[in-house]
Protein backbone atom coordinates (compact mmCIF):
# COMPACT_ATOMS: atom_id res chain seq x y z
CA UNK A 1 0.00 0.00 0.00
CA UNK A 2 0.85 3.29 -1.21
CA UNK A 3 0.96 7.15 0.74
CA UNK A 4 -1.15 7.44 -2.21
CA UNK A 5 -4.10 5.68 -1.13
CA UNK A 6 -6.93 7.63 -0.16
CA UNK A 7 -6.74 7.63 3.29
CA UNK A 8 -5.02 10.07 6.00
CA UNK A 9 -1.77 8.17 5.72
CA UNK A 10 1.31 10.36 5.57
CA UNK A 11 4.84 10.12 5.60
CA UNK A 12 7.69 12.09 6.27
CA UNK A 13 10.30 10.48 4.66
CA UNK A 14 11.02 6.81 3.68
CA UNK A 15 12.60 5.62 7.00
CA UNK A 16 9.40 7.09 8.56
CA UNK A 17 7.30 4.90 5.82
CA UNK A 18 9.50 2.20 6.72
CA UNK A 19 8.85 2.27 10.06
CA UNK A 20 5.41 2.45 9.84
CA UNK A 21 5.30 -0.49 7.90
CA UNK A 22 7.64 -2.42 9.94
CA UNK A 23 4.88 -1.65 12.77
CA UNK A 24 2.05 -2.50 10.82
CA UNK A 25 3.51 -5.95 10.11
CA UNK A 26 4.45 -6.62 13.73
CA UNK A 27 0.83 -5.81 15.22
CA UNK A 28 -0.75 -7.42 11.94
CA UNK A 29 1.13 -10.57 13.17
CA UNK A 30 0.81 -10.34 16.20
CA UNK A 31 -3.03 -10.17 16.35
CA UNK A 32 -4.56 -11.53 13.28
CA UNK A 33 -5.38 -14.47 14.69
CA UNK A 34 -6.94 -13.80 17.61
CA UNK A 35 -8.69 -10.58 15.98
CA UNK A 36 -10.21 -13.16 13.30
CA UNK A 37 -11.50 -15.50 15.82
CA UNK A 38 -13.24 -12.73 17.25
CA UNK A 39 -14.94 -11.35 14.47
CA UNK A 40 -15.57 -14.91 13.27
CA UNK A 41 -17.46 -15.20 17.22
CA UNK A 42 -19.38 -11.84 16.10
CA UNK A 43 -20.52 -13.00 12.52
CA UNK A 44 -20.60 -16.64 13.02
CA UNK A 45 -19.62 -16.74 8.84
CA UNK A 46 -15.46 -17.69 7.96
CA UNK A 47 -15.45 -15.59 4.81
CA UNK A 48 -17.37 -12.74 5.83
CA UNK A 49 -14.49 -12.77 9.27
CA UNK A 50 -11.71 -12.82 6.97
CA UNK A 51 -13.35 -9.97 4.71
CA UNK A 52 -13.83 -7.93 8.63
CA UNK A 53 -9.91 -8.88 9.32
CA UNK A 54 -9.25 -6.97 6.18
CA UNK A 55 -11.23 -3.67 6.45
CA UNK A 56 -10.11 -3.47 10.11
CA UNK A 57 -6.60 -4.08 9.29
CA UNK A 58 -6.94 -1.43 5.76
CA UNK A 59 -8.47 1.14 8.78
CA UNK A 60 -5.77 0.38 10.81
CA UNK A 61 -3.22 1.24 8.13
CA UNK A 62 -5.03 4.57 7.38
CA UNK A 63 -4.75 5.57 10.85
CA UNK A 64 -1.38 4.24 11.52
CA UNK A 65 -0.55 7.43 13.68
CA UNK A 66 -3.08 6.56 16.56
CA UNK A 67 -1.46 3.19 17.34
CA UNK A 68 -1.04 2.78 20.75
CA UNK A 69 1.60 2.27 22.74
CA UNK A 70 1.38 -0.73 24.65
CA UNK A 71 0.62 -4.50 23.60
CA UNK A 72 -2.49 -4.45 25.84
CA UNK A 73 -3.89 -1.23 24.28
CA UNK A 74 -2.84 -1.99 20.94
CA UNK A 75 -5.20 -4.98 20.81
CA UNK A 76 -8.21 -3.24 22.37
CA UNK A 77 -7.33 -0.46 19.66
CA UNK A 78 -8.10 -3.25 17.16
CA UNK A 79 -10.91 -4.94 18.58
CA UNK A 80 -12.83 -1.79 18.78
CA UNK A 81 -11.62 -1.28 15.30
CA UNK A 82 -13.20 -4.54 14.29
CA UNK A 83 -16.15 -4.46 16.63
CA UNK A 84 -16.99 -1.01 14.80
CA UNK A 85 -16.29 -2.79 11.15
CA UNK A 86 -18.33 -5.80 12.18
CA UNK A 87 -21.18 -3.13 13.18
CA UNK A 88 -20.52 -1.17 9.82
CA UNK A 89 -21.04 -4.15 7.52
CA UNK A 90 -23.93 -5.24 9.43
CA UNK A 91 -25.60 -1.60 8.97
CA UNK A 92 -25.10 -2.16 4.99
CA UNK A 93 -26.47 -5.73 5.14
CA UNK A 94 -30.05 -4.20 6.62
CA UNK A 95 -29.69 -1.20 4.43
CA UNK A 96 -30.19 -3.03 1.24
CA UNK A 97 -33.10 -5.40 0.28
CA UNK A 98 -33.35 -9.08 0.89
CA UNK A 99 -31.43 -10.69 -2.15
CA UNK A 100 -33.06 -13.41 -4.04
CA UNK A 101 -30.59 -15.95 -5.66
CA UNK A 102 -31.15 -16.08 -9.11
CA UNK A 103 -30.00 -19.84 -9.88
CA UNK A 104 -29.80 -21.96 -13.22
CA UNK A 105 -33.56 -23.89 -12.34
CA UNK A 106 -32.54 -26.07 -15.53
CA UNK A 107 -28.86 -27.27 -14.49
CA UNK A 108 -30.04 -30.52 -12.47
CA UNK A 109 -33.33 -30.73 -13.35
CA UNK A 110 -34.87 -34.03 -14.40
CA UNK A 111 -37.75 -34.95 -16.90
CA UNK A 112 -40.27 -34.17 -14.70
CA UNK A 113 -39.16 -31.22 -12.98
CA UNK A 114 -38.81 -29.51 -16.43
CA UNK A 115 -42.71 -28.52 -16.41
CA UNK A 116 -42.69 -27.85 -12.77
CA UNK A 117 -39.82 -25.42 -13.67
CA UNK A 118 -41.42 -24.09 -16.74
CA UNK A 119 -44.58 -22.77 -14.86
CA UNK A 120 -42.70 -21.99 -12.05
CA UNK A 121 -41.58 -19.18 -14.28
CA UNK A 122 -44.04 -18.38 -16.28
CA UNK A 123 -45.72 -17.62 -13.11
CA UNK A 124 -43.15 -15.16 -11.98
CA UNK A 125 -42.88 -13.77 -15.64
CA UNK A 126 -46.83 -12.74 -15.02
CA UNK A 127 -46.20 -11.66 -11.51
CA UNK A 128 -43.24 -9.31 -12.39
CA UNK A 129 -45.64 -7.87 -15.35
CA UNK A 130 -48.08 -7.06 -12.73
CA UNK A 131 -46.12 -5.04 -10.94
CA UNK A 132 -46.30 -0.91 -11.13
CA UNK A 133 -43.74 0.31 -13.18
CA UNK A 134 -41.88 2.13 -10.30
CA UNK A 135 -42.03 -1.42 -8.36
CA UNK A 136 -40.04 -2.96 -11.43
CA UNK A 137 -38.01 -0.17 -12.36
CA UNK A 138 -36.92 -0.31 -8.34
CA UNK A 139 -36.69 -4.34 -9.09
CA UNK A 140 -34.32 -3.97 -11.64
CA UNK A 141 -31.84 -1.49 -10.83
CA UNK A 142 -30.96 -3.47 -7.56
CA UNK A 143 -31.12 -7.44 -8.16
CA UNK A 144 -30.32 -7.59 -12.35
CA UNK A 145 -28.02 -4.36 -11.83
CA UNK A 146 -27.00 -4.82 -8.98
CA UNK A 147 -27.25 -1.16 -7.64
CA UNK A 148 -27.14 0.01 -3.91
CA UNK A 149 -30.07 1.09 -2.59
CA UNK A 150 -28.40 5.08 -2.91
CA UNK A 151 -27.01 4.32 -6.26
CA UNK A 152 -30.94 3.07 -7.44
CA UNK A 153 -32.23 5.91 -5.79
CA UNK A 154 -30.00 8.07 -7.83
CA UNK A 155 -30.68 6.36 -10.83
CA UNK A 156 -34.68 6.50 -10.85
CA UNK A 157 -34.13 10.09 -9.20
CA UNK A 158 -36.28 9.24 -6.04
CA UNK A 159 -35.83 8.85 -2.34
CA UNK A 160 -33.67 6.21 -0.38
CA UNK A 161 -36.78 5.36 1.34
CA UNK A 162 -39.20 5.05 -1.46
CA UNK A 163 -36.66 2.49 -3.14
CA UNK A 164 -36.68 0.70 0.08
CA UNK A 165 -40.44 0.37 0.02
CA UNK A 166 -41.38 -0.38 -3.55
CA UNK A 167 -38.26 -3.43 -3.44
CA UNK A 168 -39.85 -4.65 -0.28
CA UNK A 169 -43.21 -4.85 -1.63
CA UNK A 170 -42.60 -5.88 -4.67
CA UNK A 171 -40.38 -9.02 -3.43
CA UNK A 172 -43.33 -9.29 -0.94
CA UNK A 173 -45.83 -9.58 -4.07
CA UNK A 174 -43.99 -11.50 -6.50
CA UNK A 175 -43.49 -14.38 -3.57
CA UNK A 176 -47.28 -14.27 -2.62
CA UNK A 177 -48.12 -14.18 -6.79
CA UNK A 178 -45.79 -17.64 -7.47
CA UNK A 179 -47.11 -18.87 -3.87
CA UNK A 180 -50.90 -19.00 -5.34
CA UNK A 181 -49.83 -20.20 -8.54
Amino acid sequence: MTASCHSSVQFGSARQRLDAERRLAEVHAAHAGPLLRFLRGLTREPHAAEDLLQETMLRVWRRWDLLPDGEENVRRWLYTIGRRVSIDAARVRRVRPQEVELLDVFANASVEDTADVALAREALNGAFRRLSAGHGRVLQEIYFHGSTVEEAARRLDIPVGTVKSRAHYAVRFLRSAVMKE
